[in-house]
């Protein structure tokens, strides 16, 4: 097993055990807290690019396209497209997809063949993977680090969850672990 894999696995793992369990369902309102994760931004060099993949081949639905502009004090237009898609709330786990237009930005220049302190990992989960593959495999600029494949990760009880996993850097390098549970997720009752 590769370094990516024993990764993937293990930040799956800890996703099924925590988020699976505590997440799925809504949190009671006397042990709500004021603060929800609305989105992540992934700025990007081209939106359209980007959208293949995300809106096309991952099917999440745009919330909002707009072009935003600001006065500089250069006397120019700042301009930037700002994308928000979802999944299946509007509100919490939104992905955004932000391109500068002007001015542009610097290029990062590292690259790393494995995620490293300081890259986060989307871990997305796809009811329909297998589906969904070929043409996530195919958007424009995709890196396929791991190809679906089936990880047994080990229950409290000493069972197993069956997990479809596949690892890949979309088009701007950002890391997407797109996963599909093939079995009933991990709970408390384990």
């Amino acid at each position: 097993m590769n370094k990516i894999a024993f990764f993937c696995m293990l930040t799956l793992f800890h996703g099924l055990v925590f988020s699976t369990t505590l997440l799925a369902k809504q949190v009671p309102e006397e042990e709500r807290i004021p603060v929800d994760i609305r989105r992540t931004t992934f700025i990007v060099n081209d939106a359209e690019k980007s959208l293949k993949l995300y809106r096309d081949a991952l099917g999440l639905k745009v919330i909002y396209d707009q072009m935003i502009e600001s006065p500089m004090s250069n006397g120019e237009t700042r301009k930037r497209r700002l994308v928000l898609l979802r999944a299946n709330d509007d509100f919490i786990g939104a992905i955004g997809i932000l391109e500068y237009i002007n001015p542009l930005k610097p290029q990062r220049n590292e690259t790393f063949s494995e995620p490293v302190p300081g890259d986060p990992i989307i871990v997305i989960n796809a009811k329909d993977l297998d589906k969904r593959w070929p043409t996530i495999e195919k958007s424009p600029g995709v890196k396929v680090i791991d190809a679906p494949d089936v990880v047994h990760y080990p229950r409290a009880n000493g069972g197993k969850i069956a997990v479809n996993v596949s690892m890949i850097r979309d088009p701007d390098g950002y890391w997407l672990e797109i996963n599909q549970l093939l079995d009933k997720p991990a709970s408390d009752k384990d």
